[in-house]
């Protein structure tokens, strides 16, 4: 299963709460279930198997769960359906947050980490990545010592036990499976993990032989696979209520008042400081030195993606402090699969970290060449003007051809290191890019009444401008729809082949519907392209 949502701040026992209603306490239901739907892979029926001690685990560990069960389906892994029609509010599951894994950016401290594998060089963990320093934990809990001290002695396990053992995502595709993809920007954000991963991972070895004796390299990507895949992330990072604080002001205040020792108003000032001081610890602090958290979640990382129309919602409740999962609009009917948003999230971003593709993904992208690298003579021809002595140089000076060579960069979360041109299915081609070649398709007459700015190009110029800037952006468009080694129609050929044969590995399957994805985007873009 692949899950990453959007980390949620939201205080379910203030204001409406009593709208929240756990689904676990409607009436007698098993904690939970697993079982399949017709025809699972056969990865998925092993990993459904080791998932049954989960059960038992759950109720140990005071892990609520109701109207859910875990399935396991032919062409989504695993999931969480519902057992029961469920409302909006309902809660199906409750975790406590002493047995998530989290790390807080951009220093993470855990004492068990450091002493047992860091004890040398204690910053190599503590100043490591999220994910690098999430998949630690993963692998620490799997190969070294499956007990998490940190939550009260709790055996890890069953958990550890029920997550993927590989990951079918363009990580481990060959170079030929990678070329089907189609799209060099996948590609190169692919090449650009991998130097990042191994070098994190040396680092990791230089600086630890407890580290580096017990986990290996493959290990230490499936780690990070799996903190990728399943955590989620958010600015809050404050503590859980914490009624202490509260319970003795209010003791010292009655001790203050009835002993004389001071008036109503002093001990009212006393008792504000004190509320207004723990307001600024939870909620105020940890945004102003913008900390970010991330957190993998027992049993709700189960939930599966879709980019819009989620009927689930994963939040942290501040005075319970735990996670759960509730039902959003219109609810969820039985027997029906229940899934969260993992946030905007594209195809690249999808295949890359997660190993699937959403079709007609609202929030998809296609990224082009950059314009430096564009077929300048066809924009030419296409719109019946020459671009002009000077534009394409000022074009360069402001950015806006992209880079000659891909810089280097360790940012895996940037898959655009060229400065390509961006296409986005909800908005189109990028404005500034309308803008470039407003002011690259001009007329002599138009860059002189520009004064030669680019900037004055921000907006219409003129609607025989404007004509040829937009017939320049479609014939780019088509000139990178053309270039694909096989048509939309062809791809939609090859995809009902594969359904119909047998045999076929994943990535294959993956890639052509990928790539079909990218192309579909494309076709929309020139035909909205006005």
């Amino acid at each position: 299963m692949k899950y990453s949502a959007l980390f949620v701040t939201s205080v379910l026992a203030v204001g409406s709460a009593s709208a929240f209603v756990p689904a676990f306490r409607k009436g007698p239901t098993l904690l939970f279930a697993v079982k399949s739907k017709p025809d699972p892979s056969p990865s998925t029926s092993s990993r459904l198997k080791r998932t049954t001690p989960l059960a038992d685990w759950a109720k140990d560990n005071d892990i609520k769960i109701g109207g859910v069960e875990i399935v396991a389906s032919n062409n989504a892994g695993l999931g969480l359906y519902s057992t029961q029609n469920l409302s909006v509010n309902d809660i199906v599951i409750q975790v406590p947050t002493k047995l998530t894994l989290s790390v807080q950016s951009p220093t993470d401290y855990n004492t068990v980490m450091e002493k047992n594998l860091f004890s040398s060089d204690p910053k190599a963990y503590r100043n490591s990545p999220w994910w690098t320093a999430l998949s630690i934990q993963l692998n620490y809990y799997d190969k070294v010592d499956s007990v998490n001290q940190l939550a009260g002695a709790v055996n890890m396990k069953p958990w550890i036990d029920s997550l993927p053992r590989a990951y079918d995502t363009p990580f481990h595709w060959s170079e030929s499976s990678l070329d089907e993809l189609q799209y060099r920007p996948m590609i190169e954000a692919v090449a650009l993990q991998k130097r990042v991963l191994r070098k994190q991972y040396d680092d990791l070895v230089a600086a630890s032989k407890e580290f580096s004796s017990r986990i290996s390299y493959d290990d230490f990507v499936w780690g990070c696979e799996s903190a990728r895949s399943r955590a989620f992330s958010g600015a809050y990072s404050g503590s859980a209520f914490n009624p202490i604080p509260y319970a003795t002001v209010t003791a010292l205040v009655a001790v203050y008042i009835g002993l004389g020792i001071g008036t109503v108003e002093q001990a009212a000032n006393g008792a504000a400081l004190v509320v207004c001081g723990s307001i600024l610890k939870d909620f105020v602090f940890p945004k102003l030195v913008k900390a970010q958290k991330y957190v993998i979640c027992p049993l709700i990382d189960m939930a599966n993606h879709v980019g819009v129309g989620s009927t689930g919602n994963v939040a942290f409740e501040y005075f319970s402090d735990g996670f759960s999962l509730s039902v959003l609009d219109p609810g969820v009917q039985q027997g029906k699969e229940m899934f969260i948003s993992y946030g905007p999230r594209n195809n690249d971003q999808l295949l890359q970290y997660y190993g699937f593709v959403e079709q007609n993904n609202a929030h998809d992208v296609y990224i082009l060449p950059p314009i430096r690298e564009w077929n300048i003579e066809a924009l030419e021809q296409a719109c019946g003007r020459k671009v002009g002595s000077g534009r394409l140089e000022k074009l360069d000076r402001a950015g806006l051809l992209g880079f000659a060579t891909n810089y280097l960069n360790t940012n895996t979360e940037a898959a655009n290191s060229i400065g390509g041109v961006v296409l986005t299915r909800t908005t189109g081609i990028d404005p500034a890019v309308i803008q470039a070649l407003r002011a690259l398709m001009s007329s002599d007459d138009e860059w002189e009444d520009s004064g030669e700015a680019i900037g004055n190009f921000a907006a219409e110029v003129s609607p025989a401008n404007e004509r040829a800037a937009r017939t320049a952006a479609r014939r780019a468009l088509e000139i990178e729809l053309e270039s694909k080694a096989t048509t939309i129609e062809e791809d939609e050929n090859l995809l009902k082949m594969y359904k119909e044969s047998e045999g076929i590995d994943n990535e294959q399957v993956l890639a052509v519907l990928f790539r079909l994805e990218k192309k579909k985007l494309l076709k929309e873009a020139i035909r909205n392209i006005a």
